[in-house]
This record gives structure tokens, sequence and C-alpha cells, in this order.
């Protein structure tokens, strides 16, 4: 079982443990091994002039650290431990990326309307997946794949435009960044819901969508 150490005290019960001072490639190891997450390795922080700047060179590089290393990165993505486990030990300070639209899609909001919607879904007792926390004050929660296509008409039946509420979905071909990615000097992506034997299953999108699709609005 895996856990990172940055995550948001009291989100979960339950929490998978970890050892202290677990490397980048054992913690992609057990994404791989413990939830068939598929990962890629993404680009890398170095350290330069006294900054930390992206391994991709651009100095205005609006994801220092998190985002994919080459056009080509979802084709590279592996579901196996052992290939996992040789990509990190040749980019030991990769980021961890997992690639959206195969085990799950993620549904991103701004923090505040997220954590106002957890709120929500724990008093209604509702279903929820893991979610993370990023830097740029985004959460994202992990639902079953297939959610880009349901999205629009769900909002639509709640009386909302898809344009007019910040809620996205990242789907075939996006990626989120994993836990315990470093974004620059912003800091580190973190679970606000941490991935437990409880939330192996994840929800369909449409059990999401009436409290995500209520804080957003709130949020506005």
């Amino acid at each position: 079982m895996f856990i990172v150490e940055e995550t948001i005290a009291g989100a979960e019960a339950v929490q998978i443990p970890k050892q202290r001072g677990e490397s980048l490639l054992d913690t992609a190891v057990r994404y791989t091994e413990e939830r068939h997450w598929d990962v890629c390795p993404g680009t890398w922080l170095e350290a330069g002039a006294g900054v930390q700047r992206c391994s991709c060179g651009d100095a205005a590089c609006p994801a220092p650290g998190a985002h994919p290393a080459r056009p080509d990165w979802a084709a590279g993505a592996t579901g196996s431990a052992t290939v996992a486990r040789r990509m990190w030990r040749e980019r030991p300070a990769a980021s961890i990326l997992l690639p959206t639209g195969r085990t799950f899609d993620a549904v991103s909001v701004p923090e505040t309307a997220g954590f106002l919607a957890l709120a929500r879904m724990e008093r209604l007792g509702s279903a929820r997946g893991p979610v993370t926390l990023t830097p740029d004050r985004r959460m994202e929660f992990f639902v079953l794949p297939g959610a880009a296509a349901k999205v629009p008409g769900l909002l639509r039946g709640l009386g909302w435009a898809s344009s007019s509420i910040d809620l996205t979905v990242l789907g075939e071909g996006a990626y989120v960044a994993a836990p315990p990615t470093r974004v620059g000097c912003r800091g580190a992506v973190q679970w606000a819901c941490r991935p437990t034997d409880a939330n192996r299953w994840l929800p369909d999108v449409a059990e999401l969508i009436p409290p995500l699709a209520y804080a957003c609005g709130r949020d506005r």
C-alpha cells in the first residue's frame, strides 16, 4: 500500500501508510502495483543560479517540473511496475504523471469549490474517489473514464452551461500530476482524499457533478 507524506489532514479517516523518505521511484511503482494506474515520467527540476528551473529549458515554463517531457509521452506511459522502476532509475527526479482517459478521468475545479463540494458529499454520504490538490489551487476528483462525454449534458440538466462555471474534465490525452510531484517553487501536489481500499472503486461522474456544480456556482 502507499501514501505520500504531504496530505490534507482529516480528509480520510483511513490512511494508506508509507515509509518516510519514499522516493519518486517507489511511489510510481506503488501506483502501478496497488492502484493499477499507468504512470509516465515527466520533466524534473534542476538547480541553477540559485533557483530551480524546469528540465524543459523554458525559463517561463508554466508548470516547471510537472509536465510531459516529450510529445509522445502518452505512448510511453506504463502500468508495469518493472518498466516504471526502470524509467525512474534512469530519471530519479522525474515527476509522476498519471494519464487520464484510461483507468480514470479527473474533474478539475477551484480549491475553494472543491473543499465545499467535499463537505457537501460527506454530509450526504456520497461516494468519492481519490482527490488531488495542486499548488495552483485546483482540486482534481478521480472518476470513472468517459466523464468528458457526460458532463455537458449533466450540467445542462442542472441548469448550467459548461462555459459558465470553472469546471473542466481531464480525459483521453490529458494527465494529472501525482503526489508528491513538485511544481517549481509553488509546492507539491498533495492528496485531499487519499487512495484507500474504501475508494478503490471510482464513482461515476454523474454522482459528483451535482455537488461540484453547486460549489462552483457558489464560488463564481
